[in-house]
């Protein structure tokens, strides 16, 4: 059989087979052909709908191995700074940073990835663009590499699978069936047996993104749901997650852990790996790119470039340029634009009754008075209560 498995899927089509009985010299080429078939579909399937980026008006697609930074989390003291406002605010004077990433430990910050490999249940919390969604497909890339015997950052052999919780729009909500779905689609043998022998094995990385895009409405149902599946299929692995401000806790099996922020070293290969082409290599235009946002006048766009969406976008306006603009409140706008409308329409997450007429100018100037008051008042953060009664 073993001619039969050289390429890409030969490792997702032989776990196929362990996980129905069907391993060993005993299955006929024609079912092992068709698993190969389908094996392979499913990882280029993968590849093409999770690990191609195309945001903030990209005119072409980026490979997502290509420019992958690892990301790190924040230690668990860290976290606790998320509990309270009064913390929130401690911790920011303490450091001087707009932000409250840990930028200043980087020899304490948590590998992305060693979490993900010694965490069963694992909820990934961060601000929006600090990369939640790209870390998830990242790790089920990972995963696809193990079983293909590749050199892999991920240690389980497990089948991932990416579920964006946005679409758990309805009342009945079946994972197992949405699971099977995606089996499916690729043409595997008894996608339905498949699905369930896997789960009930623990052979599945389960991914699911995105809790914050919930619509309001269904929330508790589906925290409800995928609570009630976790504690069935108990034997699998799992990774969530959901922007910070909006994560309301509920998991009482996962381990929370926070984005942090990107520091020096992670901006600096973020962008040589965007400019990594021939051209840009022999230009060095990465190296240009770094040496130019070190530049005191470039102290703003030096600070958005923490946020990984924030960066790709400086990024995006250095190669037409080869410059970035002086102006720090042009620059701050621009950003702040991508966050409300361009981020919000591709998250999908302005879809409540409530968004209905709110357009970005006036969001624009809603926050700006809400800025104000909190700029005389020397107030930093805010709860939910204060801002609802502004």
């Amino acid at each position: 059989m073993s001619e039969l498995f050289s390429g890409t899927g030969e490792g997702l089509a032989r776990l196929g087979l362990e996980i129905l009985g069907k391993g060993g010299s005993a299955v006929s080429a024609e079912i092992s052909q068709r698993w190969f078939n389908a094996s392979g579909r499913y990882i280029a399937n993968y590849k093409k709908r999770h690990c191609q980026l195309k945001v903030l008006g990209m005119r072409e697609p980026v490979d997502l191995a290509q420019v992958y930074t690892g990301v790190k989390f924040l230690q668990d003291d860290d976290i606790l700074k998320f509990e309270s406002i009064a913390a929130l605010e401690e911790s920011y004077r303490a450091t001087r940073l707009r932000g409250y990433g840990g930028r200043r430990r980087d020899g304490e910050k948590q590998s992305g990835i060693t979490v993900a490999n010694d965490r069963q249940y694992l909820m990934v919390l961060g601000g929006p663009g600090a990369g939640k969604s790209t870390f998830l497909r990242k790790v089920g890339l990972e995963s696809l590499k193990t079983l293909h015997y590749e050199n892999a950052e991920y240690r389980h052999r497990c089948v991932p699978v990416l579920l964006e919780l946005k679409r758990f729009e309805t009342d009945t909500i079946d994972i197992a069936a949405l699971i099977a779905r995606e089996f499916e689609t690729c043409d595997f043998p008894e996608p339905g047996k498949f699905t369930q022998s896997a789960l009930q094995q623990g052979k599945l990385l389960i991914l699911l993104d995105g809790l914050d895009e919930v619509p309001t409405a269904n929330l508790d149902n589906v925290i409800r749901t995928i609570q009630d599946f976790v504690d069935r299929y108990d034997q699998n692995r799992f990774i969530a997650s959901c922007r910070t401000a909006a994560y309301r806790g509920g998991f009482t099996r996962f381990s929370d852990v926070g984005m942090a922020d990107f520091d020096d070293a992670q901006i600096q290969q973020f962008i040589n790996n965007w400019f990594s082409n021939e051209q840009d290599r022999e230009r060095e235009t990465g190296k240009k790119c770094w040496e130019v946002l070190q530049a005191d006048k470039n102290q703003a766009a030096k600070e958005l470039a923490h946020t990984p969406l924030l960066l790709t976008f400086l990024c995006l306006v250095y190669d037409r340029s080869q410059r970035f603009p002086d102006n720090r409140s042009s620059l701050y706008q621009r950003a702040l634009r991508i966050l409300l409308e361009e981020w919000a329409s591709e998250k999908r997450i302005n879809r409540d009754e409530i968004y209905d007429g709110l357009s970005i100018e006036l969001e624009e100037g809603l926050l700006s008075e809400i800025a104000f008051d909190g700029f005389e008042a020397d107030q930093l953060f805010f709860d939910k209560r204060s801002l609802t009664r502004q």
